[in-house]
C-alpha cells in the first residue's frame, strides 16, 4: 500500500514515482535487493568523501539510505516531496541525531545557499532533459569543492537494461541522455550493481512494480533464479 498522506499532497512540481509512491513496501524489498555486493557504494565513495561533511539525499523516499550516510557524515539532510514518504523517513531516522528530513522538491530545495558538501540523488527527478531547474538548485546549495552524484538506469547493457529498453523504448533516443550530462560537465561511471533477492516471490513482486504487465509477464516467464545482472550509471560533478 502507498503511505497515507492524510490531507497533505506532494510538493508542487514533484514528479510522481509510481513504484515507491504506490507500492512502498515492495520498493523496500527492491532497495534491499539492490547492490548486494556494495559495488555502487564503492564507486560513490571513490568519487565523493562524505565523512565529516554535510550530505543532502535529494528525493530520499522512505529514507532507506539515510542511516548509511549518517554513519560517517557530520550531518545528513533528506529532502522528499511526498509527505507520506517523508514521515516514513522521519521514522526510520529517529534516534539519529545527525539526520533531519524535510519536505521539498528538487526544483526548490529548502536549504540555504552553499550549505551542503555532497548530494546524492538515486532514481529521483534527475533523468536528463527537463531537470535543468533542479540542476540550478544543485548549483545554489552545494559548497565550492562539493560533489553531486546522480544514479539512474543504464539501458544500454545488462539483463535489466534489456528489460528497461523493452518497457520504455522512448526514454533515451541514442545518446541523448549521455550527451545531456556530458555537455554539462558530469563524469560517467558505469557500475554493475546487480539485484539479489531472498525469494522468487520478492523478485516477481518487484518486477511487477517496475514494468507494465505485458513486459513483466515476458520477463518472469524467461528469467530464472534470484539474481539479475543490473547496470546503472553513476554521474558525478565537482563544483
Amino acid at each position: 500500500m502507498p503511505p497515507s498522506t492524510g490531507a497533505s499532497r506532494p510538493v508542487a512540481g514533484a514528479i510522481p514515482s509510481p513504484n515507491i509512491w504506490q507500492h512502498t513496501a515492495t520498493y523496500e524489498v527492491e532497495n534491499r535487493a539492490a547492490d548486494p555486493d556494495g559495488r555502487l557504494w564503492t564507486a560513490m565513495a571513490a568519487r565523493a568523501d562524505w565523512a565529516g561533511r554535510v550530505v543532502l539525499d535529494l528525493g530520499c523516499g522512505s529514507g532507506f539510505h539515510l542511516p548509511r550516510f549518517a554513519q560517517t557524515a557530520r550531518r545528513v539532510v533528506g529532502v522528499e516531496p511526498h509527505p507520506g514518504l517523508q514521515r516514513l523517513a522521519l521514522r526510520r531516522s529517529r534516534g539519529l541525531d545527525n539526520v533531519e528530513v524535510l519536505l521539498g522538491a528538487a526544483q526548490q530545495v529548502p536549504l540555504p545557499d552553499r550549505s551542503v558538501d555532497v548530494v546524492h540523488a538515486r532514481w529521483a527527478y534527475f533523468f536528463g532533459p527537463g531537470c535543468e531547474p533542479g540542476l540550478a538548485e544543485l548549483e545554489r546549495v552545494i559548497r565550492r569543492g562539493g560533489t553531486a552524484m546522480v544514479i539512474d538506469n543504464d539501458g544500454s547493457r545488462s539483463t535489466f537494461g534489456a528489460w528497461f529498453r523493452r518497457a520504455f523504448p522512448h526514454l533515451d533516443p541514442p545518446g541523448t541522455i549521455e550527451r545531456f550530462w556530458t555537455m554539462r560537465g558530469w563524469t560517467l561511471d558505469r557500475v554493475d550493481m546487480g539485484w539479489r533477492f531472498e525469494s522468487r516471490e520478492d523478485l516477481e513482486a518487484v518486477v511487477r512494480i517496475e514494468f507494465k504487465p505485458d513486459v513483466a509477464d515476458q520477463v518472469l516467464r524467461h528469467h530464472r533464479g534470484l539474481e539479475v545482472d543490473y547496470a546503472v550509471n553513476l554521474w558525478t560533478k565537482e563544483y
